[in-house]
C-alpha cells in the first residue's frame, strides 16, 4: 500500500476516519473537487471496461482526465486517493490481474439492463415483465415464475439448495449503471422501480474513478432489516429494507435477474444512523467461484476490490451535499460465518413480518407462496398487470454522467 497522499491546500477538509482492521479498507477524507465536462465511457460488456477503479488509474488516464477538468486541475493526490497504489508498476500489475478475471471469458455471456438472452430466461423459471420506459416515474420491473407474477420480496426462496449454502439474489442495479433501482416495499407484488426523492428520479453520481455501481447490486429475498431492532454490535437499528447484496462476478446482470450466489463476507454501513448491511457474494457460475469461499479469498484473488467497495459506500453521497457515510467495525469486512449469521437474523425478521408478528408499517406483504402468511392469494385474485413493454430508456440529464473528484486525506 502506498503512503497517504497530501491534500492540496484550500481544496479539501479532514474527515477523521478510524483505521481499519482485518480485511479492511483504505480511508478517505475531503470534499468534492470538481466534475468532468463530459461523460465517462460506457461499459463495454464484450471486452470489459477500464478497471482502474480497483487498481489506481494509469498515468495516461490521469493525464487525460486532468486535461478534461481545467477549472479544478486535480492533483495526482486526488487522482490516487490515500491508500491506493499510485506507481505505474503496481497499477499495471493490479489492473492486469483484475482484467484477467473481470473481462468476460470466450464462452461467457454478459447482460445489459435492457436486453438479455432468451436461452438464459428459459433456463430459469423466472422471467421479467417490464412496464413503461426505464428512467421514468412509471417504470416497473415485475418478476414472474413460470409466467405468473410473484413478489421478489416474499415469494422467491432465500436458499437455492437444501444445504442452504447457495442463495438466491435479486439483481436490482446492474454494474456500471447509475439509476437507483430498488424493490418497492409498498406496491402490490413489490416490483422493482427507480427510487424517487422530491418528485425526481434518483441516480448515483460518478465519484472518480468509479463509474456507477461497482458490482451487480441487489437484495436477498425473504430478508428484512428490522427498523424496530437495534443491532447489539452496530448500535443502530435496521434500515427497513431487504438485505443488500454486492455480487462481484464478471458478468453484468440485468434488473430482475435471479442469480444463485455464495456468501463471502459482509460490511456494516452506518447510513444516516441506520444499520445497512452489504453482503459480498459471488455468482456460483463465475469462473472464480470455486476459488472464492471466504472474505480472505476476495483479497487474495481480487486485491483492492474490498477497499474500493468501502470507499464507494463512504463517498457516494458527497456529490449530493451529504456527509460521508461511516462503517461499523472500523470498515472491516467480516467473514463468511459472520455474514451468514446476519443473513439468518434478517430471514428471521422477515418471517415475523410476513406472519404478522411484527407490524408491517406499510410494507405490502401480499404473496402467492407463503402458506403460513395471512396475505397469501391465488394468481386469479391478482389484478391484471400491463403486458411486457420493451421500450428504450428515456433521456436523462447529461449531468448524471459527470465525474466528481473527491480529494483524499489521511485520518
Amino acid at each position: 500500500m502506498s503512503p497517504q497522499q497530501p491534500i492540496r491546500p484550500g481544496q479539501s477538509q479532514q474527515r477523521g476516519l478510524a483505521s481499519g482492521g482485518g480485511v479492511g479498507p483504505s480511508h478517505y477524507g475531503g470534499v468534492v473537487g470538481g466534475a468532468t465536462a463530459g461523460a465517462p465511457p460506457p461499459p463495454r460488456a464484450s471486452t470489459g471496461p477500464d478497471f482502474a477503479f480497483l487498481g489506481g488509474t494509469t498515468a495516461a488516464a490521469a493525464t487525460s482526465l486532468t486535461a478534461a477538468t481545467p477549472t479544478t486541475n486535480p492533483s495526482t493526490a486526488q487522482l490516487h486517493p490515500a491508500g491506493r497504489p499510485s506507481s505505474p508498476s503496481s497499477t499495471f500489475s493490479r489492473t492486469a490481474q483484475l482484467s484477467r478475471h473481470l473481462q468476460p471469458q470466450q464462452q461467457a455471456r454478459s447482460y445489459s439492463n435492457s436486453t438479455h438472452s432468451t436461452q438464459d430466461i428459459m433456463a430459469s423459471p423466472y422471467s421479467v415483465r417490464k412496464v413503461a420506459a426505464p428512467h421514468t416515474l412509471e417504470h416497473r420491473v415485475y418478476i414472474e415464475k413460470d409466467g405468473v407474477p410473484v413478489s421478489p420480496f416474499h415469494d422467491i426462496p432465500l436458499y437455492a439448495n437444501q444445504e442452504q449454502t447457495i442463495l438466491n439474489m435479486i439483481v436490482e442495479i446492474p454494474r456500471w449503471t447509475n439509476a437507483k433501482l430498488e424493490i418497492s416495499k409498498d406496491e402490490l407484488l413489490n416490483p422493482i422501480k427507480q427510487d424517487v426523492k422530491k418528485g425526481k428520479l434518483r441516480f448515483v453520481r460518478n465519484c472518480f474513478p468509479h463509474k456507477g455501481y461497482l458490482w451487480n447490486y441487489g437484495a436477498f429475498p425473504q430478508t428484512w432489516e428490522d427498523p424496530n431492532t437495534v443491532h447489539p454490535e452496530t448500535k443502530a437499528k435496521g434500515d427497513n429494507d431487504p438485505l443488500d447484496v454486492c455480487e462481484i462476478g464478471e458478468l453484468v446482470g440485468y434488473t430482475g435477474q435471479v442469480k444463485q450466489v455464495k456468501v463471502l463476507g459482509v460490511m456494516a454501513l452506518l447510513d444516516e444512523e441506520e444499520t445497512d448491511w452489504k453482503v459480498i457474494v459471488i455468482d456460483i457460475n463465475d469462473p472464480l467461484a470455486s476459488k472464492l469461499n471466504d472474505v480472505e479469498d476476495v483479497e487474495r484473488h481480487l486485491p483492492g476490490l474490498l477497499r474500493a467497495t468501502n470507499e464507494w459506500f463512504r463517498i457516494y453521497k458527497i456529490p449530493d451535499g451529504k456527509p460521508e457515510n461511516q462503517f461499523a467495525f472500523t470498515g472491516e469486512c467480516k467473514n463468511k460465518s459472520y455474514a451468514m449469521d446476519v443473513v439468518r437474523e434478517c430471514a428471521e425478521a422477515w418471517e415475523k413480518l410476513i406472519t404478522g408478528k411484527t407490524a408491517s408499517g406499510g410494507i405490502a406483504t401480499t404473496n402467492l407462496t407463503v402458506g403460513h402468511s395471512g396475505n397469501r392469494v391465488s394468481p386469479d385474485q391478482l389484478p391484471p398487470l400491463p403486458q411486457n413493454q420493451e421500450l428504450p430508456a428515456a433521456p436523462i440529464d447529461p449531468s448524471i454522467d459527470k465525474w466528481f473528484f473527491i480529494s483524499g486525506a489521511s485520518a
